[in-house]
């Protein structure tokens, strides 16, 4: 899908706009600045999130890169879509091939390191690093959170990609950041479906908790389906749930009596259950708690 199209100061006085009517226009909101000589309508700027505008200014950006560069980092996740956590898109990443000669601006930050052929993909008309290249270079440079949550989405995405990210990675060669990252890479894991389960498996290793099975089917001894859970500790039979909240925005009511019956049914089975919110990843040691509380039922059942 292409974003919508921005137009430059160029643009605008070519096709007969003077710079005071530029001007007004930003004044009365028919226009925006998107970026320093960068602009779109008002109307449909009004409309676009941080990563829409981002996306925007990445595309304007790659269409004028010269050979043997690429949209690269965060931007280059925001191209491919995939999930991110808080990024900083203050300015547009673009990566050269080279040793030396990087850096960083108000508004874009160049960064030269190797950059082969193989690296490099079309993404929405623009040159953009493939997804394991941009999952390496996240796990290089990116916090813990952001990198764990863009590399989860990729794999969910596409399995197939966790053969080709050590190999990514390796390319890179010895930089900044790459022992770290080899941990990230060997740590991701596609079946976790959400940010909030990206993160709560990341709390669970960070504090210290068994590593659990994820998205793990349960069936009655005569196999009937009962329910498929976020994360499952099969030795003590305890099953873990990431409440997002965001399943309980429409038919609520329903919504919540299917989930009380689905852990009900849990709980007639032999099962332990504990649920999280957001509001406790920040705090990971009440989940701690109460998986141990958990494992104490267990235990005397």
């Amino acid at each position: 899908m292409t974003p919508p199209k921005p137009f430059r100061r160029s643009d605008a006085l070519s096709s007969g706009l003077s710079d005071s009517e530029v001007r007004r226009g930003l004044r009365t909101g028919e226009l925006e600045r998107l970026a320093p000589g960068i602009y779109l309508d008002g109307p449909t700027a009004e409309g676009l999130d941080a990563i829409e505008r981002h996306r925007i200014r990445a595309h304007t950006t790659g269409a004028g890169l010269p050979d043997g560069t690429a949209i690269s980092h965060v931007s280059a996740a925001v191209l491919h879509r995939l999930a991110l956590w808080r990024p900083d898109l203050s300015r547009i990443h673009v990566t050269r091939d080279g040793r030396s000669g990087g850096r960083r601006g108000a508004g874009r930050h160049v960064h030269v390191v190797h950059l082969g052929a193989d690296d490099v993909v079309q993404v929405d008309g623009v040159p953009c690093t493939t997804i394991a290249r941009t999952v390496a270079d996240l796990a290089c440079t990116a916090p813990i959170d952001e990198a764990v949550i863009a590399g989860d989405s990729a794999l969910a995405r596409n399995p197939s990609l966790k053969a080709a990210l050590p190999e990514a990675l390796e390319t890179l060669g010895r930089r900044q950041g790459i022992a770290a990252a080899r941990r990230i890479i060997a740590f991701l894991d596609g079946r976790s479906e959400s940010p909030g389960e990206s993160l709560s498996r990341l709390r669970m290793e960070q504090i210290g908790l068994p590593a659990p099975s994820l998205q793990e089917a349960v069936h009655t001894s005569d196999g009937e389906f009962v329910a498929r859970t976020d994360f499952y500790w099969k030795e003590h039979r305890i099953v873990g749930e990431f409440d997002g909240m965001g399943k309980y925005r429409e038919d609520a009511p329903d919504v919540l009596r299917r989930e009380k019956l689905r852990e009900d049914a849990l709980r007639d089975l032999g099962f332990q259950v504990i649920r999280w919110t957001w509001a406790e990843l920040p705090r990971f040691d009440v989940v701690r708690a109460r998986f141990d509380r958990a494992v104490e039922r267990a235990r005397r059942h």
